[in-house]
């Protein structure tokens, strides 16, 4: 069983953090883009002939475009310093282009700041990590209550990186020196800030808790995309009628297609607000429709027979959608106390159990279980024949919902003890109708 620390040691929220000196450029200055295969290939040569881990960062054009694709790729190591490379501007196969490169990468560590944001688009240029570790989900592991790179770097190594252009379009060519130095100084101190972070999970007791956390996130593999993706649309909970569902999902799926098409991010085709109002007022001439919010602009006005001909679509659909989602898992919590009483007590005395875990690890309760998890275990909760039987059967279930042994270890026992506390709450032989309880939530 994994010992339990019981304070949370230096470098916790507690800590005054020192007064910083501001990073402005790197100690090296900032290198040449390495933009042809040959630029490429030299650059793997340059990191081969350093030693240790690599820090890694990628920028991407979030907001601006559809795709998740890496437009710039920044690596440093001890020994030889730091790359700069872009990976789409050659006009070749950017996975045969960055294999000298990935071969290297492959020989020893990654360090990355909030690695899941960068390794799917590194895995689609043939990048993928052969033992990994995430300077954020150690800074969380660690009790911090800001995880950021600035504000971890202030306060492990004292220095300030001043805010730059991450929300940029890094898309955009040629990329502005302003823009290469912003990125070179992302991995300028980011395997100082590895150690500095280690040492203090080290002295918390929680270093084979990060171990265990980074292996999942390398290996993790991403579930299928789900089918009914337009129901994130923002505001969509509004909406109640199953004729303007059907018409959100025609036009979301009709601005996707565009957007895919165009390689443009969708909200920049059309806002959410705008899916929602045409749903909601359903026009049916180009006049009712120009005459709403945002559809009134040029560039809508060109486009207004595309979204008419949606939402006639939506109109001439046999298949209606209900309001509620078949693929989200249980309802909102807000609902559970009229349509399962018994699930609403153990979701309560759950909650209660890891919030207490939580404040004497200084670990975010969502790190000790997903909340997804919880509210799982809660609402699909089937009590075994014997209370002694209690802890087996939610070790299976945190185990097949992926929870790491870690995490088991910890909440396994508390989350059994509130599972049993809640046993005799509410009664589940008289169970409200759904219908009865979306009228009255």
């Amino acid at each position: 069983m994994t010992d339990t620390p019981q304070d949370s040691g230096p470098g916790t929220p507690e800590e005054i953090e020192p007064d910083a000196t501001p990073l402005l450029a790197p100690a090296d200055g900032v290198p040449t883009l390495a933009m042809y295969p040959s630029d490429i290939a030299d650059a793997a040569e340059f990191l081969a002939s350093g030693s240790g881990p690599f820090a890694i960062d990628a920028e991407r054009a979030s907001g601006f475009r559809y795709s998740n694709r890496a437009y710039l790729v920044q690596i440093r190591r001890r020994g030889a310093g730091t790359v700069l490379i872009d990976p789409v501007n050659h006009g070749a196969d950017p996975i045969a282009t960055m294999a000298p490169v990935a071969r290297v990468l492959a020989t020893d560590e990654w360090v990355l700041h909030a690695a899941d944001q960068d390794l799917p688009c590194l895995a689609e240029i043939g990048m993928v990590p052969p033992s990994l570790y995430d300077t954020e989900l150690a800074g969380r592991l660690a009790g911090f209550d800001r995880v950021n790179l600035a504000a971890m770097v202030q306060r492990l190594l004292g220095l300030q990186l001043m805010k730059g252009h991450g929300a940029a379009d890094w898309s955009k060519r040629p990329l502005p020196a302003e823009w290469l130095n912003y990125a070179a100084l992302d991995v300028e101190v980011l395997l100082e800030l590895r150690d500095a972070v280690a040492a203090v999970l080290e002295e918390q007791g929680k270093s084979d808790w990060a171990a265990q956390e980074f292996e999942h996130l390398r290996t993790y593999v991403a579930p299928p995309t789900r089918r009914d993706r337009w129901r994130r649309t923002s505001g969509i909970h509004k909406i109640r009628n199953p004729r303007a569902l059907a018409a959100v999902r025609e036009l979301w799926t009709t601005r996707d297609d565009i957007a895919q098409r165009r390689d443009i991010a969708p909200g920049r085709i059309l806002p959410d607000s705008a899916i929602v109002n045409a749903a909601t007022t359903d026009p049916d001439t180009a006049e009712k429709l120009t005459a709403l919010p945002i559809f009134g602009g040029n560039r809508q006005r060109r486009s207004a027979q595309v979204w008419l001909d949606a939402l006639a679509r939506a109109r001439r659909s046999e298949d209606m959608p209900t309001s509620s989602d078949p693929q989200s898992g249980p309802p909102p919590a807000s609902r559970w106390a009229r349509r399962k009483p018994e699930a609403a007590a153990r979701l309560d005395a759950a909650k209660a159990a890891l919030a207490d875990l939580s404040q004497r690890l200084t670990v975010p309760a969502e790190n000790l279980l997903t909340p997804d998890t919880v509210r799982r275990l809660c609402w699909d909760w089937t009590p075994p024949a014997s209370p002694d039987d209690v802890p087996a059967a939610v070790e299976a279930f945190l185990a097949d919902a992926g929870a790491r042994r870690w995490q088991r270890e910890l909440t396994v026992p508390i989350l059994s003890d509130a599972l049993r506390a809640a046993a005799t709450v509410g009664d589940p032989e008289t169970p409200v109708s759904e219908e009865s309880a979306d009228h009255e939530g």
